[in-house]
């Protein structure tokens, strides 16, 4: 696995500040009432494409706040796009996972509780 250019990092932190801002600015209402939070972004080698990693809360919610996620990916690009059209030449297309991290390491806290 080869390193990130500077350049891919910049832009990756660029994108991750600016969903960030999208999905609150939506509020929660848009989301089925859950909280989404962008917790990484791996941008392409020629930044054409970022893989977008998205903690969910509540977690029972997740499957069906991603799938309303990808149905709105088009608008939500859109919105990416007027933002960061000063800086990129291109909107980088997204593809958004979930982050299920936390919900692990709850399930380790718990485990080691017992």
């Amino acid at each position: 696995m080869e390193m990130e250019s500077t350049r891919q990092q910049k832009v990756a932190k660029q994108v991750l500040r600016d969903l960030s801002e999208i999905f609150r600015e939506r509020g929660m209402a848009a989301f089925n009432g859950a909280m989404i939070s962008v917790t990484s972004v791996r941008v392409s080698q020629d930044l054409a494409s970022a893989k977008v990693r998205l903690s969910i809360f509540p977690s029972e919610k997740a499957k069906g706040v991603l799938e309303m996620v990808e149905a709105a990916s088009r608008s939500i690009r859109g919105d990416l796009g007027k933002r960061v059209s000063k800086q990129l030449r291109i909107v980088p297309e997204l593809t958004y996972f979930i982050d299920d991290s936390l919900d692990y390491a709850l399930k380790i806290d718990e485990l080691l509780k017992k």
